[in-house]
C-alpha cells in the first residue's frame, strides 16, 4: 500500500467529475486500499478518488471510533430519506485547516457497490450520512466551499493560494 498526494483547493482537478468505475478488479482494490491508508495517514474519515486525482466514482470512509471500520462505496448513488437537514461544521482534506457550518439531509439511502463489485445499499443517518453526501459531492465536482457564502469562500481560497505560495 501507498499514501497518495491529495489535491489541495483551488487546484482545478478537484473540479472534474468523475467517470463510473467501469470494472472491479484487482488494480482496483489495490487503488482503494491505497486510499485508506491515504486517509488514515491524513486523519480523514472519508476521501474521494477525485482528492487523489483519479476521477472514478469512488470513495473510502471510516466513521467508526476505533477507525477500523473503512467502508467502500464504487459507483454510489444516494437518495435522501427526509426533508429534514441537519448542520455540521465540516471540514476537507482538500482544505486543510477550515471548518465551515454546511447544511445536508439527515438521512440518505444509498446504493453502491462494494470492494467485491456486489450491489448493497444502506441507510445512514448523522455523521455517516454526511461524509457520505461530502464525498460524493467531490466525485460531482464540488467542495463543501460551495455550500457557503462566496465571501467566505473568497477568503478561504485567498488563504490556500497564499499557503501554497509559501510552500513553493
Amino acid at each position: 500500500m501507498a499514501v497518495m498526494d491529495i489535491l489541495e483547493f483551488p487546484d482545478p482537478r478537484l473540479r472534474t467529475v468523475a467517470k463510473p468505475v467501469e470494472k472491479v478488479d484487482d488494480e482496483l482494490r489495490k487503488l482503494i486500499d491505497d486510499m485508506i491508508e491515504t486517509m488514515y495517514d491524513a486523519s480523514g474519515i472519508g476521501l474521494a478518488a477525485t482528492q487523489v486525482n483519479v476521477h472514478q466514482r469512488l470513495l473510502v470512509l471510516d466513521v467508526s471510533e476505533e477507525r477500523d471500520q473503512p467502508l467502500v462505496f464504487i459507483n454510489p448513488e444516494i437518495t435522501p430519506l427526509t426533508d429534514d437537514t441537519k448542520t455540521y461544521d465540516e471540514g476537507c482534506l482538500s482544505v486543510p485547516g477550515f471548518y465551515e457550518t454546511v447544511e445536508r439531509p439527515d438521512r440518505v439511502r444509498v446504493k453502491a457497490l462494494n470492494r467485491d463489485g456486489d450491489v448493497f445499499e444502506m441507510d445512514c443517518d448523522g455523521l455517516l450520512a454526511v461524509c457520505l453526501q461530502h464525498e460524493i459531492d467531490h466525485l460531482d465536482g464540488k467542495l463543501f466551499v460551495d455550500h457557503i457564502s462566496r465571501l467566505k469562500r473568497d477568503r478561504i481560497k485567498k488563504k490556500m493560494e497564499k499557503l501554497h505560495r509559501q510552500q513553493a
